[in-house]
């Protein structure tokens, strides 16, 4: 667990100052050539204008040229699997969720180039979960290295309607502290929405969905640590299945989300959301409160300043004994495979992209739906933290200076191929479809958990 105090962040200040070799861009020696970038789209238009705005400024610095393809989010993963298994593939690879769903296991075969001359130097100005995020085991040399290049990250704040609250009589200023009494406190505004016409709100934007790719793992997962579970899987990639305090904590988040959505708090076609349903669910007020990754809810309505101002963006609260909720932080970044035929040329751009400066530029004009992996940025830029946009504070604050933890697949490549098969949106079907029991679910999906690992020995130099 990572968390970054005043102190800390000054270090981390103190440490960017020192690297100025890295305000400048990376330029290479060798004649102008190009190389092919496959792209995330972004959630708003403003996150496209600046990714074309910074490959401008690579392009007019260093005389290369990036022919470059931004793609949306679920074509671009189809197209980045496709790819790595055929060999034909571009010279930089991004996603989204690279971090929990292709790296990794990507690392393991050795099918990506090693990082380590682009993203070691940076060490004293990444954040220390990010940093760790840009490393992966390889199978074939038996040691971790670096195959991601992080240039962005980010968490799940709760996203909550406060006109919604207020008209249920309620105010967000009585909320209560811990996590499930949290999750309760809107419970009773459901019925209270309902008297008054509101016939199709939802308490809770719970996902106990088999669709994925990623929301209902991440909500999971949120549950799961809140709950004290966190161990499942340790630094050293040693899974931990059978550890009575995870089975303890899987047990409690089947048996909240699975309540919650058999009394009728959760919208019913959460069962087979995909990532963008819930944001539409919450826009089209057909639920009080969401957990979701990123300020995507909010910024989709940057420019719709009564909707915008009415949303609450708040970080996690405490644990049910009062303690902080680590959040897992997850981490986008470039990667490189090994088939690319322009590696140098995609390093050199790299190298550019992942330096503090143009990293804060290009996220701050995507309207900071992201936060960066460096937390000095949001110390010495007020933009991160200006009181006058408070959905922008909360959630740079639970990301970059309240604990952290990485996701799962950074220590065992094997959660990655976990979190594709949605094994825990499968345990939650089988409760609220089949009716399994909670400890039931919990054990099939662990043990499922258990054998997918097992393929991933991890064998400590």
């Amino acid at each position: 667990m990572h968390k970054l105090n005043r102190r800390s962040v000054l270090r981390g200040s103190l440490g960017f100052a020192a690297a100025g070799t890295f305000a400048r861009p990376f330029i290479a020696n060798a004649a102008a050539t190009s190389a092919s970038v496959w792209w995330t789209q972004g959630f708003v238009p403003e996150e496209d204008a600046s990714f074309r705005n910074m490959v401008a400024d690579y392009e007019k610095a260093s005389g290369n040229k990036i022919d470059y393809s931004i793609i949306p989010f679920a074509p671009l993963m189809q197209k980045l699997v496709s790819a790595l298994t055929s060999g034909d593939v571009p010279d930089v690879m991004t996603h989204d969720i690279a971090d929990a769903a292709l790296v990794p296991q990507n690392a393991w075969h050795d099918r990506l180039v090693d990082l380590t001359e682009i993203v070691e130097p940076l060490k004293a100005q990444y954040h220390p979960t990010a940093y760790l995020a840009a490393q992966y085991y390889n199978n074939f040399t038996k040691k971790r290295s670096f195959y991601y290049a992080p240039y962005k990250t980010a968490v799940l704040p709760f996203h909550i309607w406060n006109s919604l609250v207020e008209k249920a009589g309620y105010k967000m200023s009585d909320a209560p502290k811990t996590w499930d009494a949290f999750w309760d406190f809107f419970k009773p505004m459901q019925k209270k929405l309902r008297d008054k016409g509101m016939r199709g709100v939802y308490a809770l934007g719970l996902q106990p969905t088999t669709t994925g790719p990623a929301d209902g793992n991440n909500t999971f997962h949120y549950f799961m640590i809140a709950y004290g579970g966190n161990g499942i899987v340790t630094k050293d990639g040693a899974p931990h299945i059978d550890d009575l305090q995870v089975k303890e904590a899987v047990i409690k988040a089947l048996t909240y989300i699975t309540t919650a959505f058999k009394e009728g708090y959760v919208p019913p076609g959460a069962l087979s959301w995909n990532d963008a349903d819930d944001n539409n669910a919450f826009h089209a007020k057909q639920m009080i409160m969401d957990l979701d990754g990123t300020i995507s809810t909010e910024v989709a309505l940057y420019h719709k300043k009564e909707e915008y101002d009415d949303i609450v963006t708040m970080g996690l609260p405490l644990d049910n004994a009062g303690k902080p909720i680590p959040a897992q932080l997850g981490v986008g970044g470039a990667f490189i495979p090994k088939g690319a035929k322009n590696i140098e040329v995609a390093k050199d751009f790299i190298k550019y992209v992942i330096q503090p400066k143009v990293v804060n530029e290009y996220l701050k004009t995507g309207l900071g739906r992201w936060l960066p992996p460096m937390p000095d940025l949001v110390k010495n830029d007020p933009f991160w933290l200006d009181p006058k946009d408070p959905h922008r504070v909360a959630y740079t604050r639970e990301g970059l200076l309240s604990p952290t933890v990485p996701g799962y697949p950074v220590y065992n490549p094997g959660y990655a191929e976990a979190n594709a098969q949605q094994i825990w949106g499968t345990a939650a079907a089988d409760v609220i479809r089949d009716g399994m029991t909670p400890q039931a679910a919990a054990e099939k999906a662990l043990k499922r958990i258990g054998d997918v690992l097992a393929k991933y020995p991890i064998i400590q130099s």
